[in-house]
C-alpha cells in the first residue's frame, strides 16, 4: 500500500540578521549554502562563524540543490498527515535535515538521489524540502 505525501501546515522559520540572506534567497527559489574564504569549506547550518576554522570570512553560494538521501524516517503517527524526514547529503559537501515531499513514501530509499522543492510555510516563507529526481 502506498502512502502518498499530503499537504502539510509548515511552521514559520525564525528569521534573524544572520540567516535572513538565507531566507531571502529560498523566497527567490535559491538554496544557498555559507562556504569559508579562509578553509574553503562549505558548511550547514547558516551561521556567521566556520564551524572548522572559526573565521567570519564566509559567504552565501547558491548551490545546486542535489544530493542523496542518507538516512530518514517516515512519521504516520504524529500528527494527521504522515510525512518523511531526512537527512541529504547535498553534492556540494554539507548534510541537511529535510523533508522528502511530492512522492510515495513508501518508494523512498536510503541512497535515492533528490532535488530541491521550496514549499511555503504558514508565513509564507519558502523553506527547501527535497522530492526524488
Amino acid at each position: 500500500m502506498s502512502t502518498p505525501t499530503q499537504v502539510r501546515q509548515i511552521p514559520a522559520p525564525q528569521i534573524y540578521p544572520d540567516n535572513e540572506a538565507f531566507w531571502a534567497g529560498t523566497h527567490a527559489g535559491k538554496l544557498l549554502i555559507k562556504h569559508c574564504s579562509a578553509c574553503n569549506k562549505p558548511h550547514w547550518y547558516p551561521r556567521p562563524q566556520c564551524p572548522f576554522c572559526m573565521s567570519d570570512k564566509t559567504e552565501w553560494k547558491e548551490s545546486a540543490g542535489i544530493g542523496t538521501i542518507y538516512t530518514f524516517s517516515v512519521s504516520r503517527r504524529v500528527g494527521p498527515v504522515p510525512y518523511a524526514i531526512a537527512y541529504v547529503r547535498l553534492d556540494d559537501g554539507v548534510t541537511m535535515m529535510t523533508n522528502i515531499v511530492d512522492c510515495d513514501l513508501d518508494a523512498i530509499r536510503i541512497g535515492d538521489r533528490v532535488k530541491v522543492v521550496m514549499k511555503p510555510s504558514d508565513s509564507g516563507a519558502m523553506v527547501p524540502m527535497f522530492t526524488p529526481l
